[in-house]
């Protein structure tokens, strides 16, 4: 049995989750290429499978197609806007994610770039190694205004973080826990309200249709000047052009972006911003987020395809 394997990271310190997937009796397809694989790509690699651990590489109808032996699909990642769920579900086919494995890894990435973006580190560490010692004021994090737009496991991470940097926390989310909110000091906000008042604002929620353009320009003309936008989440999520903008002519402070529409983005206006930090959709990538995403991607596939006891 053939299945595929696209996240480039996975396994990668961890060589016994290949071992453990061959313990079943799975014939590992690998991606080979080095980035993320195209639809074109994909439909060739898993025409044979049956099952797939996928990354961010496109798996939507055509590739669905091309793939009729397909039964299962294990995310290694939580976010599923690349995965065609309605075909899914049309199919029979099992689809997984490994929730919570990187949320705490995530978090950690969205503070430090709030950090990096708000005291300037990247441009400060830029101009030293020019010999630069020139003093570059900055803003403070200790005690602003943090609005959270998505409290799932990793914006209920972020807000753990936000509470030791004494901030006030405005959050949004479209299912809404009282109980958990109120023992957090979490406050109810809506996203316009959030753009409004929110030094700092983090995206931690999913794209879907009514979430793609979120941050959208008029959003981003209600922020303050001295705003900070962070976002981890999906690119879409944010009118990019809109945004460009504002950080060019200097309507936002700064923001932190670990992700793109296109990865990387080609418009080299991005590159030359000094109130810019960028990722590249690699805040779930520590040791430990990995190798746990890793295993509950191993696990869930098992389960899916019936194979769990040959594993072991």
């Amino acid at each position: 049995m053939k299945i595929l394997v696209t996240p480039r990271s996975f396994g990668k310190n961890n060589p016994e989750l290949f071992d453990r997937l061959a313990r079943a009796g799975l014939d590992v397809v690998r991606n080979d290429t080095g980035g993320i694989l195209s639809a074109e790509q994909m439909r060739e690699k898993l025409a044979p499978c049956q099952g797939i651990i996928l990354g961010v590489d496109p798996l939507g109808a055509s590739v669905l197609a091309a793939a009729p032996h397909l039964r299962a699909v294990a995310k290694y990642g939580v976010g599923l806007d690349n995965v065609d769920m309605e075909v899914c579900r049309e199919r029979g086919i099992a689809v997984s994610r490994t929730v919570g494995a990187n949320s705490n890894a995530v978090a950690d990435y969205a503070l430090t770039l709030m950090l990096m973006v708000a005291r300037r580190a990247a441009f400060i560490d830029r101009r030293c190694r020019e010999r630069d010692w020139s003093k570059i004021t900055s803003i403070d994090l200790y005690g602003k205004v943090l609005g959270i737009i998505g409290l799932g496991a990793i914006g209920r991470c972020v807000v753990k973080r936000a509470q030791g940097f004494g901030m006030r926390i405005l959050g949004h989310d479209i299912v809404w826990d009282e109980a958990w909110a109120a023992k957090e000091g979490v406050e109810r906000a809506s996203v316009d309200s959030i753009c409004r008042e929110a030094d700092f604002i983090t995206l931690h929620t999913a794209l879907t249709e009514e979430t793609r353009g979120l941050i959208h320009a008029e959003r981003l003309a209600s922020m303050k000047k001295s705003a900070v936008l962070v976002n981890t989440a999906r690119g879409e999520l944010v009118d990019e052009a809109a945004l460009l903008a504002a950080l060019r002519e200097g309507r936002l402070y700064g923001a932190g972006l670990d992700v793109f529409e296109q990865e990387p983005p080609t418009d080299p206006a991005w590159y030359q911003l000094d109130n810019l930090v960028m990722g590249s959709h690699c805040s779930s990538s520590t040791a430990g987020a990995t190798a746990a995403m890793g295993y509950m991607a191993v696990d869930n596939l098992l389960r899916d395809l019936g194979l769990e006891a040959l594993a072991e």
